[in-house]
């Protein structure tokens, strides 16, 4: 998919307000550790997150969202009355209906005539939805989208932290330990025809594959979360080597000719194969998942605004954005920055 008339204006991010480490997590579930004798740090070695961020209890998903869209409106100079859609897109949802984009948009006091609507697809729906504005503004159907998310890993840690106590196995731990790399964030990206007074970062192509044969390596609803993750480390790294490779064709770049890229946060031993894998050194890429975890949809978005605000990320530089996602799927976008 070539664009050639759409704009990724802002990034707006919000943080959840409460930092636990690694080492906290590992306390809790000590009692495990202890029956399988192993030594703790296993967390902090394995991924090399050092910790995450939790919202406080209660917190509303739309809430987070929506101060995160203000912060991205804001920035590119779109006003809340001027959007075409609004799209959440989270794997946290706050209802199974009414969408979640509902209470965002009620929060942001969006047009009548704005469509607002939830997407779902596991880590990658972020992109999904800057691919969805994008096709939108290209058929000359809108002029500025907004795609929110909003990812909370309190709860799931939580239940999970009890299912590993009271089923203390080697197989069981191997399968849910994943799941504490999880970090709480929202983000907020407004896309438009750069047609607004804001910064304007051209967006010029995006690409998709799947492999869904994979749909049950990773697996999470409310209370329950399982994750094989060496088997989506081998699977996930292999459909991202060929997803780039088509990227690189669509764009007609060369992995030497592309300045930064921007991964989705899952943890070290990822980090490296994915990079490894398309000949990008680690020089070129920017990770936060040491301090903020995996956030789900949220991840690459916020990097992406770290990136920018520490000016890692500079006007000018051919950026990508990937993605890989349970199910298996995988999105990637090329960014003129």
């Amino acid at each position: 998919m070539k664009f050639s008339k759409s704009y990724i204006s802002s990034i707006g991010y919000e943080l959840g307000p409460n930092v636990v480490s690694s080492s906290s997590l590992e306390a809790r579930i000590m009692p495990v550790y202890q029956a399988l004798r192993m030594p703790p740090g296993q967390l902090e070695a394995l991924t090399g997150i050092r910790q995450r961020r939790w919202w406080n209890p209660g917190f509303r998903l739309s809430e987070g969202a929506a101060a995160a869209g203000r912060k991205a409106l804001e920035t590119a100079g779109v006003q809340p009355s001027e959007l075409g859609i609004l799209i959440y897109a989270g794997v946290c949802r706050e209802n199974s209906e009414p969408a979640t984009a509902c209470p965002v948009a009620d929060l942001l006091k969006v047009g009548q005539d704005t469509e607002v609507i939830d997407i779902a697809n596991a880590c990658l729906g972020v992109i999904n939805g800057i691919l969805h504005v994008a096709r939108a503004i290209e058929l000359g159907q809108i002029r500025a989208g907004l795609v929110v998310t909003c990812e909370s890993a309190r709860e799931i840690n939580e239940s999970m932290i009890q299912s590993m106590l009271q089923n203390p196995t080697f197989d069981h731990f191997k399968l849910s330990m994943p799941t504490l790399t999880g970090g709480s964030g929202a983000a907020a990206v407004v896309v438009t025809d750069g047609s607004f007074s804001g910064p304007r970062h051209r967006l010029l192509a995006g690409v998709c594959k799947a492999e869904p044969r994979h749909h049950e390596l990773c697996r999470w609803n409310r209370d329950f979360m399982q994750t094989d993750a060496a088997a989506v480390l081998k699977n996930g790294v292999e459909l991202g080597r060929r997803t780039w490779a088509s990227l690189m064709e669509e764009t007609g770049w060369t992995p030497s000719s592309v300045d930064k890229v921007l991964c989705h946060q899952v943890g070290g031993p990822h980090r490296s194969s994915v990079l490894g894998a398309i000949g990008i050194t680690e020089d070129k890429d920017f990770s936060t998942f040491e301090f903020l975890g995996n956030m789900g949809t949220a991840a690459l978005p916020v990097t992406a605004a770290i990136a920018e605000e520490r000016e890692f990320l500079r006007p000018g530089n051919k950026a990508c954005f990937l993605g890989i996602g349970s199910g298996l799927n995988c999105l990637m976008l090329g960014v003129e920055w």
